[in-house]
């Protein structure tokens, strides 16, 4: 794979004008869209559900990269899938059975993810890399955007990618800005995943072709 995938996450774009800025990202360049789901449980806020996910892919041709903050994951693979996910991201803290989760989303055609938080170690899913299209490593504690780098959870990238199949997504989301995704791209990571850095900007355009050199 060359090249980094840039994710903007409409965690930070304006809700009530959510159409317009989707187009915004994918005017710009965007790779994929980065959709978190929180259910105020497995973290302490709320975001989207299925309907909106059903929405928002009826009005972009971006892949929808969408990453389930919440527990029991495994009861909403498919409506997530049948909404229009083209990659489901899961987390390793919130479930029992991984193996089976991973052949689940895949048994819909589409792209596995797993996601650690901040205090999980990378060698906890080492096992797990050979079955994943993609891990997610958190570089802020998941449930709110704007908040600052943790530049100790992304040293986990050189041990996953010197673990990982030479096709595995690599995906960084957390605090991510130019300088910080300069960090996380020569650590390994091929994906990013920025909010605020991206919607924030006042240039969404110059947003995101920084983060993509």
């Amino acid at each position: 794979m060359s090249g980094v995938i840039i994710s903007p996450s409409i965690l930070s774009a304006d809700f009530a004008n959510l159409e317009r800025d989707i187009k915004r990202v994918e005017k710009a360049g965007a790779d994929w869209l980065h959709i978190d789901v929180m259910d105020g449980h497995f973290v302490p806020n709320i975001t989207i559900g299925v309907p909106v996910v059903k929405s928002i892919k009826q009005v972009t041709t971006l892949p929808l990269d969408v990453h389930l903050m919440i527990e029991n994951p495994e009861k909403y693979i498919e409506p997530f899938a049948n909404a229009g996910a083209d990659i489901l991201t899961f987390h390793y803290e919130a479930v029992d059975n991984i193996e089976g989760i991973i052949s689940l989303i895949k048994a819909f055609g589409i792209k596995a993810g797993m996601s650690i938080k901040p205090k999980t170690d990378a060698e906890e899913i080492l096992q797990y890399l050979s079955l994943l299209d993609l891990v997610l490593v958190m570089t802020v504690e998941p449930g709110f955007g704007g908040q600052k780098f943790m530049q100790k959870c992304a040293e986990k990238i050189p041990v996953i990618k010197r673990n990982a199949p030479d096709d595995l997504i690599i995906q960084v989301d957390g605090g991510i800005n130019a300088q910080t995704a300069r960090i996380c791209t020569e650590y390994g990571a091929n994906s990013l995943v920025a909010g605020n850095y991206i919607y924030k900007s006042e240039n969404i355009d110059l947003a995101v072709k920084s983060l993509r050199n």
